[in-house]
């Protein structure tokens, strides 16, 4: 029997729903490969910030550093807490644990139809890989004369020749696996010191990588390919907030974010990786019980791929196409299951 040692982070507004859906899955599937998770929730979010002041408590770092992975529902409630604030711990998670590889899979499931008319499902299959523990977000700059009218706001992108050739070569590693074709996102006509580096890097590493097609595309024509010829995409590797915008575009070309899961990994496994649906924590539906859990369930299996535990991931994609073959849908995908309902019309299909 092998064991892990899993942090589940419910988060707030529709997170905890999805992620007790994910977790259910997590423990059937263990039962069937010989696999046990022991788990610890970590009750931070808008409720710990009613009663603290705080969304994490001081030194919240040291509770997860030890464990296999972090499993996120989500995180936010604007209309009390700024989303700034939400957001900065798992920031700091990110770039404390070096999770510098944020995965996004855009893959859109037979009998679901995309936004894109007349798209079949063997047509809409991509990855966005974002660099995700530099570039735009990193906290770096200041407000000046904040409130008057002469304010001044600075927020300076740090690109670095490490950070940009490693999540490259994570790129290349990610298309020799799946169809050979690597498209990094750039603006170098625009932005002529860190996107001409970008250039630069990824010319360099081609001929590391002679089995891999690669090609550079600006992000703005990348935006308007992806809606015109998803079909010639297979990994798409990008900045930071680049990546942040391309991926929200492959959900929706996916079927919906409701289905749209995304890791960060810290690929040496010096320290763990979290995984979590890349839909937000939807107050408006919160405590409704209708919430897509598929997104945090196929995140679940991402999971299980990177703890190498790949027969249960396989396992898990499974069963979510075939509850979905079977006509299982929640209200986002025109349906009526609840978020309960779709999580049991998932588990009655693992080890089928």
């Amino acid at each position: 029997m092998t064991e892990f040692e899993i942090a589940l982070y419910p988060g707030d507004g529709i997170g905890p729903d999805v992620l007790h859906q994910a977790v259910r899955v997590m423990h059937h599937v263990g039962a069937l490969h010989d696999l046990t998770f022991h788990t610890k929730t970590l009750e931070w979010g808008y409720e710990y910030w009613k009663e603290h002041g705080v969304v994490v408590p001081e030194g919240f770092l040291d509770e997860i550093r030890e464990v296999d992975s972090i499993l996120l529902g989500a995180v936010g409630w604007p209309d009390e807490v700024a989303d700034h604030v939400t957001l900065a711990p798992l920031v700091q998670i990110r770039q404390a644990f070096d999770q510098y590889a944020c995965v996004r899979p855009a893959k859109l499931f037979p009998g679901l139809e995309s936004v894109l008319a007349g798209r079949e499902a063997e047509e809409i299959d991509f990855v966005v890989i974002r660099e995700n523990s530099e570039g735009e977000y990193i906290d770096n700059g200041g407000r000046f004369k904040q409130g008057t009218p002469d304010e001044v706001a600075v927020q300076t992108a740090v690109h670095t020749r490490k950070g940009v050739e490693r999540i490259l070569r994570f790129g290349f590693e990610t298309a020799r696996k799946r169809r050979g074709k690597l498209t990094m996102a750039t603006k170098s006509n625009a932005q002529k010191y860190s996107y001409v580096m970008w250039d630069d890097i990824l010319d360099e590493l081609k001929t590391d990588y002679p089995d891999v097609e690669a090609e550079r595309m600006h992000c703005d024509a990348a935006v308007m390919n992806l809606v015109r010829w998803p079909d010639q995409f297979d990994v798409i590797v990008a900045s930071n907030l680049f990546g942040d915008l391309l991926t929200d575009l492959g959900g929706i070309l996916g079927g919906g974010l409701g289905l749209a899961p995304s890791s960060n990994e810290n690929p040496s496994r010096q320290y763990p990786s979290m995984f979590e649906p890349v839909h937000g924590s939807a107050p408006d539906i919160a405590g409704q019980g209708i919430a897509n859990p598929i997104a945090a369930i196929l995140s679940l299996a991402m999971m299980l791929e990177h703890l190498k535990c790949d027969a249960a991931a396989a396992d898990v994609r499974q069963a979510v196409a075939s509850a979905l073959a079977r006509g299982a849908r929640t209200s986002d995908l025109g349906g009526e299951l609840s978020t309960v309902e779709m999580g049991d019309a998932i588990l009655a299909c693992l080890g089928d």
